[in-house]
């Protein structure tokens, strides 16, 4: 008995060092300014990173690494950004005439000489002999001292007479939008120029700074009757220091006046609050918002508390109330956990 219970116990004391050695839960995809697209039953995930990150999942939940975008850097990136340190960010991924545009964002934190640039690809698949990402170069650039906005954060929505239009913005003096031209590639000509969000600005500013007017990461989802622009508020990327948060508004037509509930329009710094932070996530958004087989979904990072403040994807199904505005269910911040594979 006694060399049993021995043997016993050495094996427990085995499982314990294994458990130990053996994470308890498979890692997470830890992204930061997710968007998405769908081709031939597979979901593709794009987002800030070097070179962009890619990930694949046929369900939503379990993901695979495909790789990055770019090899190395768009070959103008330093030209434009000076203290462009390599990643690339806020991608968006659409397709149209046969191709996947992916609009993106060369910056460095905290100043505004950026700009958003276009790579096209036949295919998402990167086992497909059709893969290859071509660079058309930049879309559009903000240039300190001459423009009070930030030509970063980019979101390509097509409006009801098949115009593509694309917005942008973060901080300085809020959200734009910009015709492009029928090519996706460059800005219409008379260019067609929009405000459609902004947030508080002190007159006394300097107009290279930031300042505290903190809203970006526009993005313009269509549905029913209504354009709906989410953007988030506050402060990102500060792990559980961070306070982001998911605002939303609507209008009628793409150009806006966009307004929340109380009909205050967001040019005036307005907003209605879809989703903000908790203890265990003290800070979420930068989401993007697809409709995939009748159902509509919300999908974003947010910072976990018990993990360092470390971003995590989430991906959350919209409901909608009595009056079509969005809601979010907050135990989805708890509730969906995504499974990242080797």
């Amino acid at each position: 008995m006694h060399s049993i219970s021995s043997k016993l116990f050495s094996l427990c004391l085995g499982l314990v060092a294994a458990t130990r050695l053996c994470p308890a839960t498979p890692p997470q995809v830890s992204i930061h300014d997710p968007v998405m697209a769908r081709a031939d039953g597979t979901y593709y995930l794009f987002s800030t990173g070097p070179g962009i990150t890619c990930y694949s999942s046929v369900d939503m939940k379990t993901w695979k690494l495909r790789g990055r975008v770019f090899p190395g850097n768009p070959a103008w990136a330093k030209q434009v950004a000076p203290g462009f340190n390599g990643h690339i960010w806020a991608p968006d991924v659409i397709r149209h005439d046969g191709k996947f545009f992916l609009y993106y964002s060369v910056s460095a934190f905290g100043k505004n000489a950026s700009a958003i640039g276009v790579t096209t690809n036949r295919t998402l698949d990167p086992d497909s002999p059709d893969f290859k990402w071509e660079d058309q170069g930049i879309v559009v650039q903000s240039i300190p001292g001459r423009d009070l906005w930030n030509a970063i954060d980019p979101n390509v929505v097509v409006d009801e007479a098949g115009v593509p239009w694309l917005s942008f913005g973060s901080f300085w003096s809020g959200v734009k939008l910009v015709k492009l031209a029928p090519d996706w590639k460059s800005l219409a000509e008379p260019q067609e120029w929009c405000a459609l969000a902004r947030r508080d600005r002190s007159a006394f500013e300097e107009d290279t700074q930031a300042g505290p007017a903190e809203i970006e990461a526009p993005f313009i989802f269509k549905k029913g009757d209504y354009y709906y622009l989410f953007v988030s508020w506050d402060k990102c990327c500060r792990g559980k220091d961070s306070t982001y948060k998911i605002m939303v508004g609507r209008s009628h037509g793409v150009r806006g006046p966009y307004v929340d509930k109380s009909g205050r329009r967001m040019t005036e710094g307005g907003g209605t609050l879809l989703l903000g932070g908790t203890k265990d996530w003290p800070g979420l958004g930068h989401n993007s918002a697809y409709t995939f087989d009748g159902k509509d979904y919300l999908i974003f990072h947010a910072y976990e508390a018990a993990d360092n403040g470390l971003q995590k994807l989430k991906i959350a199904e919209i409901a909608w109330d009595e009056d079509r505005w969005p809601v979010i269910d907050p135990s989805v911040l708890s509730n969906y956990t995504s499974v990242l594979v080797r």
